[in-house]
């Protein structure tokens, strides 16, 4: 990457940069690319933060299918830990789960489920086949304690495994149904959906070396860090991320190495979070295969404003990325991004992948219920990690009185709701918005993969008006 000019004296946010236009032979956007550097299987750079109002089964499951990686919470048990990855190990690479009733569920019950997964449906089963379909506009007239089974809808249209994702557009375009089970014989494998037969054909799922998605947990650095590593690998995590609020003291670097000398060499470990070189520096030589780079950004981070530390996050992740990059290594961009832009101006100042978490909280897969407010909107309830309801779940195990004095220091906001968009209430649609703006980042900069855009990536510092400028905004004549 280089600076359009030369390069400023103060550091810089996204906000504060854009990318100049280069002569291009990337002809397409599907010539793109859009496969990690970082070695760790992914092929989509977007990684989901550990952040317990966000990256959870759901969220896994849907982002590893579409070559991302999500990253389960150090808040979590490591006996729940096992059971979610078990569940993920068994997840289809192309189909949705399905939402599974009998016909003697009640309508309520169904009700309180169709808002778990971006689809909206269910499928209703007598054994393991399916005998109907189930959406909310079934549901509509009908008393909540009726059975599904009177209100479904008998006349589905089902999928063989395997059919080619073009034929299956093609199959439910005719049949003008938007849903529809996915079979092995008679038994139920999956669902999908137009949109979902139309991912299957551009992303290509994260998996491990046998094949099923990928997984990452997150660990802490306070109590029994490599027990708990250990214990983590042992249940089948495949990237283990060592995470603290300040990433360059004694007890990261310590616990780091520590987690490092029991599970080898060749585990990947990612570690976090600092905004210098020299911090960089410090958990490579700890261990660390990925740094996690970004201290404050968040839009759920109060740490700036309460205590003046950070740094703006373009710059962070140009210099952080720089260093890995001599010793061999790479970052992860984590917090400030919340537009495809920032993404791609991450990725070009060198970041292998850019983590999301708030942005990602006010969609189907995030964790948590959906509820609705006094207009009708729907959303979710989000807070960040830092904040006094997180630093109360990562104490439950202390004393009254440390709790309490824990929680003194605190540095995120507790809650927050975060509303759906009705037109993009999915992951998968952001997910689509992100990597639609990525691609056409790379064609403008004559990219065809990441490392591409990174070398050849003009950057420009502009004002503030001039980022007002790009904006869209109501036109009027």
């Amino acid at each position: 990457m280089q600076f359009l000019g030369s390069p400023p004296a103060y550091d810089l946010t996204y906000e504060d940069v854009f990318m100049v236009p280069q002569r291009s032979a990337v002809s397409s956007r599907l010539d793109v690319d859009l496969s990690t550097l970082d070695g760790l299987g992914t092929t989509i750079p977007i990684v989901v933060a550990n952040m317990t109002a966000i990256s959870g089964r759901r969220m896994a499951e849907t982002i590893g299918r579409r070559g991302g990686l999500a990253v389960l919470p150090q808040d979590i048990p490591t006996s729940v830990v096992a059971d979610v990855v078990a569940w993920l190990k068994n997840r289809h690479l192309l189909y949705d789960t399905p939402i599974v009733l009998t016909p003697e569920t009640t309508i309520g019950e169904a009700l309180s489920l169709l808002h778990k997964r971006a689809h909206g449906g269910a499928v209703v089963v007598e054994g393991e086949r399916p005998v109907g379909v189930l959406t909310e506009r079934d549901c509509a007239g009908w008393d909540r304690f009726a059975q599904v089974g009177a209100a479904m809808s008998p006349h589905m249209v089902t999928v063989e495994d395997g059919t080619d994702p073009a034929k299956i557009f093609d199959l439910l375009t005719d049949e003008r149904v938007r849903i529809a089970p996915v079979v092995a014989g008679e038994r139920l494998v999956g669902v999908t959906t137009r949109k979902g037969a139309v991912r299957a054909g551009l992303y290509q799922p994260a998996v491990d070396g046998a094949g099923r998605l990928l997984t990452a947990a997150a660990i802490g650095v306070n109590g029994d860090v490599v027990g708990r590593a250990t214990t983590l690998l042992s249940s089948g995590v495949d990237v283990l991320v060592v995470d603290t609020a300040h990433g360059f003291q004694q007890k990261m670097l310590d616990s780091l190495a520590a987690v490092r000398a029991a599970v080898g060499p060749d585990q990947p470990l990612v570690a976090g979070n600092v905004v210098s070189a020299e911090g960089t520096r410090a958990l490579i030589d700890a261990g660390a295969d990925v740094v996690k780079v970004g201290v404050g950004p968040g839009a759920m981070c109060t740490t700036r404003m309460m205590t003046g530390v950070g740094r703006p996050q373009f710059s962070a992740v140009l210099e952080c990325s720089a260093a890995a990059r001599a010793a061999g290594k790479y970052v992860w961009a984590d917090g400030g991004v919340k537009h495809p832009r920032d993404v791609a101006l991450a990725l070009a100042a060198g970041a292998a992948s850019v983590m999301i978490g708030s942005w990602f909280a006010g969609t189907y897969e995030s964790a948590g219920d959906v509820h609705t407010d006094s207009d009708g909107r729907q959303y979710k309830e989000s807070f960040g990690m830092a904040s006094a309801r997180a630093v109360s779940a990562r104490t439950r195990e202390q004393s009254g009185f440390d709790r309490a004095r824990s929680g003194l220091f605190d540095e995120g906001i507790s809650s927050a709701r975060m509303y759906l968009d009705p037109v993009r209430p999915g992951v998968e649609d952001l997910l689509d918005t992100i990597m639609a703006g990525v691609r056409s980042a790379c064609t403008y900069a004559g990219a065809s993969t990441i490392d591409e855009l990174h070398e050849r990536a003009v950057i420009g510092v502009q004002s503030a008006a001039g980022y007002e400028e790009g904006r869209p905004r109501p036109v009027s004549w």
